[in-house]
């Protein structure tokens, strides 16, 4: 024997939990899709577009190299480390905008929803359906028990789409986000097992 005495081997960590990297059906023609590298041109011009701006403290400028970095490694450092999914909605395989899932707590089950859409895709509907199939697969597939969506209060189009979405409005947190413009109170909406998804 050397002299040295063994180590008690250690426990084996459990493994982080996190979402799957999957294609999540919304409709026909829009499924909600991980990001590529060939999406980075359109979200450059995406995310200048000033109704996005006005809302999300994005990085300005933003150049297509960070977008590239972004949907290569952000997207799936967020998703490995057990803390959200970023998903791309893509309407006949084209980049219409980006939802994500944030703020996961496993232990109560419950996460946030983001999401933005192109100017060239609003109107039609297509945000609120995201938004419905991705918490729809958070609380029936995943067990979730609370998904919300935080927006800002000014932001009515927003609203309307966390209403049409079935989730159910709680309430103000007062100076809870911020914008490029400043601190805002966010309008806090809820979905929870049972609510209804029409």
């Amino acid at each position: 024997m050397s002299g040295r005495e063994a180590r008690p081997a250690q426990p084996a960590r459990p493994a982080v939990p996190c979402l799957p990297d999957a294609v999540i059906p919304v409709d026909a023609a829009t499924a909600l899709t991980a990001f590529d590298v060939a999406d980075a041109p359109a979200l450059v011009v995406a995310v200048a577009d000033p109704d996005i701006r006005r809302w999300l403290p994005l990085p300005c400028p933003y150049p297509v190299e960070l977008a590239e970095h972004w949907v290569t490694v952000g997207i799936e450092s967020t998703r490995v480390s057990g803390t959200g999914l970023v998903r791309c909605i893509r309407v006949d395989d084209a980049l219409a905008g980006c939802i994500d899932v944030k703020r996961v707590d496993w232990r109560a089950r419950t996460a946030e929803v983001g999401y933005w859409l192109a100017p060239g895709f609003r109107g039609r509907g297509l945000a609120s359906a995201a938004v419905r199939t991705l918490s729809s697969w958070l609380l029936g597939v995943h067990s979730f028990e609370r998904v919300e969506l935080r927006v800002a209060t000014g932001n009515a189009a927003s609203a309307r789409v966390a209403s049409r979405a079935g989730f159910v409005h709680e309430g103000v947190a007062r100076n809870a986000g911020f914008t490029d413009d400043g601190r805002v109170d966010l309008a806090v909406w809820s979905r929870v097992p049972g609510d209804r998804s029409d």
